[in-house]
């Protein structure tokens, strides 16, 4: 049966696949366009099952706000070439515009939002495009935010975006705008110390305890191996120990030697360490930790005269201005 071009259009529009995909269905559904646009679905649904174990890595990240309400998405392919592709971040951009006006509570609420006259879904759809594509698609992250005022900021290239709320109603849009950068820059895990999560602050304080023991015990180590008179460079690694008595550094006993003492030293300091003084340094690299990366305590780096002299808690203060929830989404993140 003869398949028109004004037929192949009008299926294209209704469904968003490629020509050749809408003329082929048409043929095999003798242009019956409910039973094309099924096939179509199918289509989607075996590429999508095909393609289940696949990495969809790529992919476009955008944000957008309306009247208090910020939200924040990313839909992810496997290839750039998709993810540039305009009907992608056509699609993109409605699956936000849906999340916007239908304010969903999760991922999952959103992806069962009705997006269509005749009742497919948001995952349905995203289901479908993958046959349209020929790639596994995700949506792989929502976000949002709500406050008197919010702001967006997505970052060239569509891999990064942020939302900001504030307590205040219209604030000024050149600051909260610069705070979105920042946290674009920055990526602070928190607004303050204490919204850290606790798994955070338990990780970090395992790792500020470890690490402190370590160079406490290195130290140890190092003194011993001067008083032995051993350079502590030329035996800081097995393979140092070999290229240097390779060299003619130091000699075969200077090496056992060396060794001796490490593992002897390392032995007795690592049991007898000073819990408290321990605990004082890891006290101090958590204070670092929450300087570095929490939002209020880091160094503002969101333009203007003021990037990189104050810290972004002082340009707030200076604003009258409270952030009470942002939202930082990248293709990647964890």
């Amino acid at each position: 049966m003869a398949v028109t071009m004004a037929e192949i259009s009008k299926l294209r529009t209704m469904t968003g696949a490629g020509m050749m995909d809408c003329k082929n269905a048409l043929i095999e559904a003798e242009n019956d366009f409910d039973k094309a646009i099924e096939i179509i679905r199918k289509k989607g649904q075996a590429v999508a099952a095909k393609r289940s174990d696949r990495e969809a890595s790529e992919g476009c990240v955008l944000a957008g706000e309306k009247d208090g309400f910020a939200a924040v998405l990313a839909l992810k392919c496997e290839t750039d070439f998709v993810a540039k592709n305009a009907d992608f971040i056509a699609l993109t951009q409605s699956i936000l515009d849906k999340a916007i006006a239908e304010k969903p509570e999760s991922l999952d609420a959103l992806k069962a939002l009705t997006f269509t006259a005749d009742g497919r879904t948001i995952a349905d759809l995203v289901t479908e495009r993958s046959g349209i594509t020929g790639e596994k698609l995700e949506l792989d992250y929502y976000e949002f935010v709500k406050g008197g005022t919010v702001t967006t900021y997505i970052h060239p290239g569509n891999k990064l975006a942020t939302i900001v709320a504030f307590a205040e109603n219209d604030a000024e849009y050149e600051t909260i705008h610069g705070v979105a950068m920042h946290i674009a820059a920055m990526s602070p895990v928190a607004i303050d110390e204490s919204a850290v999560p606790q798994k955070i602050k338990d990780n970090e304080l395992a790792v500020a305890i470890e690490k402190t023991k370590t160079e406490l015990v290195a130290k140890e180590v190092e003194v011993a191996l001067k008083k032995a008179g051993i350079n502590p460079a030329h035996v800081d690694s097995d393979d140092h120990i070999e290229s240097n008595m390779a060299k003619g550094w130091i000699t075969a006993e200077d090496a056992a030697k060396a060794r001796e003492i490490k593992s002897t030293v390392v032995a007795e300091k690592s049991a007898s360490l000073p819990e408290q003084k321990v605990n004082s340094i890891a006290a101090g690299r958590m204070a670092k930790f929450f300087k570095e990366y929490t939002l209020l305590e880091q160094k503002y780096e969101g333009g203007g005269e003021e990037a990189g002299k104050t810290t972004v808690k002082e340009v707030l203060a200076k604003k009258h201005l409270t952030c009470v929830a942002f939202k930082r989404v990248t293709l990647n993140q964890e």
